[in-house]
């Protein structure tokens, strides 16, 4: 009775993982290879036409700001500003966090093109729907 209970838990979350299209990936850390993990995730998701979703919090907010110096880590030569550069033209929609503009003195207009300011109703009713899958870094 109880492998098939655990079968039949495995079936419906294989099915749910199936039918599920969507990413929301929080972005928070200050470390550049958790950003460029989460960005390169959010990238692979995108190549499989998930719809894709990324909140640049705290520390990695600064990746958005259009006027802000970015390293670029070897190896590789891509740095993370222009990961996010890449899944934004690949469709994924990326928002900063409101309190981090707050905080930092910047708007919108210091962002990147194609990124907006989070609205934290439309954030949490997304965050809500089923099949949203969520990653955080």
């Amino acid at each position: 009775m109880k492998k098939l209970m655990t079968l039949g838990a495995i079936a419906l979350l294989v099915s749910g993982a199936a039918q599920s299209q969507a990413l929301f990936v929080n972005i928070h850390s200050d470390s550049a290879m958790a950003q460029g993990a989460g960005l390169v995730l959010a990238g692979a998701a995108l190549e499989q036409k998930a719809k894709v979703r990324i909140l640049l919090c705290d520390a990695a907010g600064h990746m958005a700001v259009a006027d802000r110096p970015d390293p670029q880590p070897k190896p590789g030569n891509v740095s993370v500003q222009q990961l996010l550069q890449g899944v934004i033209k690949a469709g994924a929609r990326v928002a900063v966090c409101a309190l981090y503009l707050l905080k930092t003195g910047l708007d919108a207009t210091d962002l990147l093109e194609g990124v907006t300011r989070a609205q934290a109703a439309d954030v949490a009713a997304h965050l809500l729907k089923p099949g949203v899958n969520i990653l955080s870094f």
